[in-house]
């Protein structure tokens, strides 16, 4: 069970690929947020989706009918045993009484709060500062299971389909993903714009993406000089065009994780709302950008606390330039 966003469930790709290597069948329960991160990740035999008012960022109301529904589907599936994969800030436990009722007879996770008879595998000697995928990996790990020979553990989707964008993109290119699902990890979209402007004239291809409801975004960035895909691609079709990007420029959001696991390098203009050590891309060479110290750090504020949101103001279209060509250089010809 990982029920929160697409990052989430992106870097739990690797623990679950070491679940199916135990020869185990396994089905992901993930909520709405992260289901098309679902979709690409190797290893699952079944995905079910349910929102779970106590880890969505943006809950309904507790509702007692759907609470007994996502019992009775758990109850139909008759699981042997259920692992319960959190971030450090969010409790288990409620899923896990969940379970119980659904009569699951094993429940592993990571838990400081006392689950009296909730958990029959109760981890609490993870480390803080580690990768959140390694952190999944963990509990995985103390349930018996591993990853197989030859797995690198990080990141990873199944392959993609090549899509026909790529023939329009036509030739290298460098992606701007200026959308993020929280405010205050967004680099302002006005320095997006000037990024795109300054990579124009270093003599790079750019490309901007975006989802729906981010088309007026993605087309204020590209101001006629990117290419705006904003709107135009699923998730699969995304990744599609960050694997054949030579590096992708993007805040702390799913996305960067995406970029990462098709083994695209990143310029992640990180905001410490969050630690980069737990959430920083994981797979390609990353270039970290913005104020790792500024006063937020470790708030997890959705909404920027410091006038003037010192973290991210810091960053420079120059230093996202300067960042693309120390990962990717120059492209290997030039575009109108």
């Amino acid at each position: 069970m990982r029920l929160d966003s697409l990052g989430d469930v992106l870097v739990t790709g690797p623990a679950l690929r070491a679940l199916a290597s135990c020869g185990d069948d396994v089905t992901l329960l993930c909520g709405p947020r992260g289901r098309a991160a679902a979709d690409l990740l190797p290893g699952i035999g079944e995905i079910l989706q349910w929102c779970a008012p106590w880890i969505d960022p943006e809950p309904a109301p507790v509702d007692p009918d759907d609470i007994a529904a996502l019992r009775d589907l758990i109850t139909r599936g008759r699981f042997d045993r259920a692992l319960i994969f959190t971030s450090f800030h969010q409790s288990p436990l409620p899923t896990a009484l969940v379970l119980r009722l659904a009569g699951v007879p094993w429940v592993g996770a990571i838990s400081e709060d006392y689950p009296g008879s909730l958990l029959d595998l109760r981890l609490t000697d993870v480390p803080d500062d580690i990768p959140e995928h390694e952190r999944a990996l963990r509990l995985v790990r103390a349930a018996g299971c591993d990853l197989p020979a030859g797995d690198d553990g990080l990141p990873a989707i199944r392959p993609v389909p090549t899509s026909g964008v790529l023939e329009e993109i036509g030739g290298p290119y460098v992606v701007l993903h200026p959308g993020t699902s929280v405010p205050a990890r967004a680099w302002p979209p006005e320095r997006f714009r000037s990024a795109a402007d300054r990579l124009v004239e270093r003599g790079h291809r750019v490309v901007v993406t975006g989802a729906e409801h981010e088309r007026e975004l993605t087309a204020y960035v590209a101001d006629g000089i990117a290419l705006d895909l904003g709107g135009r691609l699923d998730l699969g079709q995304l990744a599609g065009v960050l694997a054949a990007a030579d590096c992708v420029v993007v805040g702390n959001t799913g996305p960067a994780h995406l970029a990462a696991a098709v083994r695209t390098p990143v310029v992640s203009v990180f905001a410490p709302t969050v630690p980069a050590a737990r959430w920083a891309p994981q797979g390609a060479p990353v270039v970290l950008l913005g104020d790792q110290d500024a006063p937020c750090r470790d708030s997890r504020a959705t909404i920027c606390p410091i006038p003037g949101h010192p973290c991210l103001a810091s960053v420079t279209p120059g230093d996202v330039a300067d960042a693309v060509e120390q990962l990717c250089g120059r492209p290997v010809k030039e575009f109108a």
